[in-house]
């Protein structure tokens, strides 16, 4: 009797978790969706389409190891592809499944697990009805540096592998694409061994590039892109080249997108900030951004257990001045945008 109890009890318990609507963010905590499995999409970006996010990002499961050879802090996991989730409300998830596989059996294949499949990022083509997605392709050693992409008729996937580029001959790492309002896109990487950041403009398909690319932000070694747009300025949050160890985030500001960056300081205030609260920037979410109001994405790497790596979102508001400011809140709802 006692241990039918138990499993009946342990039973409720579990559909009440199921049942139960988060409210809130919890920066660095672990991460459940609707089916309370831990989220896994990591160096993500959010596509809102037809009135859903989607949240896509790199698989991290199995062992973490670092590669033979390595002179600096190359920690792995195998490519476990890209993952998709949706929302309605950005803080309950639910998890559509592998959107761009890994291949488990063809070694000669790019997207083969030894390799690196990281930063995924999906945009929509209205025309063609295609949602792109294009992601940071590597070598285990990273001196493939390429960017990759693949194609899809559904918002969630499957993706069809296309094939992967340096784009304009360069060699590209971290990155994130930008779809400014007259709908052309644009492809920020890390380039020239990242020590300066590129940004390529896409063909009128989104799929490749053309010729138009921008060297900024030159010899200051900043990865991890993550771009807005506020009162018709363009921002650009990056971080330093320290591995998988934090560092001082960094915002540079442009009157045009193709125009001069003038890089300022680190947005992030108060305790940890030196440290961009241990996390390093993946996306920005324009939550109103005529009221310049955001949600800043970061990931909070675990070098040792890449699978253990958590999620950090905060609000980022723009000041009377124009300047972005990420401050630290152990929980936090959006809620807090309707009171300013």
């Amino acid at each position: 009797m006692k241990r039918q109890l138990y499993l009946a009890v342990t039973i409720v318990l579990s559909m009440l978790r199921l049942n139960a609507q988060q409210k809130d963010f919890s920066p660095g905590e672990i991460w459940y969706d609707t089916k309370q499995q831990p989220i896994n999409a990591h160096g993500g970006g959010l596509l809102r389409h037809q009135g859903k996010y989607y949240w896509f990002g790199e698989i991290k499961k199995g062992k973490t190891w670092k590669v033979p050879g390595s002179n600096w802090e190359n920690y792995r996991v195998v490519a476990g592809g890209v993952a998709c989730y949706s929302s309605t409300d950005l803080v309950n998830w639910t998890y559509e499944g592998v959107a761009l596989p890994a291949d488990t059996n063809n070694t000669k294949s790019e997207l083969h697990i030894s390799n690196v499949i990281e930063r995924p990022k999906v945009i929509y083509h209205a025309a063609t009805k295609k949602f792109v997605m294009w992601f940071h392709l590597d070598s285990p050693d990273y001196s493939l540096a390429r960017s990759a992409v693949a194609v899809s008729d559904h918002v969630a996937g499957p993706y069809t592998y296309i094939g992967s580029v340096r784009p304009n001959g360069n060699m590209a790492r971290d990155m994130t694409v930008f779809v400014d309002d007259d709908k052309k896109a644009y492809h920020f990487y890390s380039s020239e061994e990242n020590a300066t950041m590129h940004i390529a403009l896409l063909s009128d398909d989104y799929q490749s590039h053309t010729a138009t690319d921008k060297r900024i932000l030159i010899g200051q070694s900043r990865e991890a892109p993550a771009v807005f747009k506020y009162n018709k300025k363009y921002y650009l949050l990056t971080s330093g080249c320290t591995g998988w160890s934090p560092n001082a985030a960094s915002w540079a500001v442009a009157d045009s997108i193709l125009g001069e960056w003038k890089p300022v300081s680190n947005p992030c205030t108060g305790a940890d900030a030196e440290k961009t609260f241990f996390a390093q920037s993946t996306f920005v979410l324009p939550v109103d951004p005529e009221k310049g109001k955001y949600i800043f994405m970061a990931d909070r790497w675990n070098k040792l257990n890449l699978e253990d790596s958590r999620y950090i979102w905060l609000p980022l508001q723009m000041n009377a001045q124009g300047v972005p400011e990420i401050a630290w809140q152990k929980t936090w709802n959006l809620s807090q945008f309707r009171k300013r």
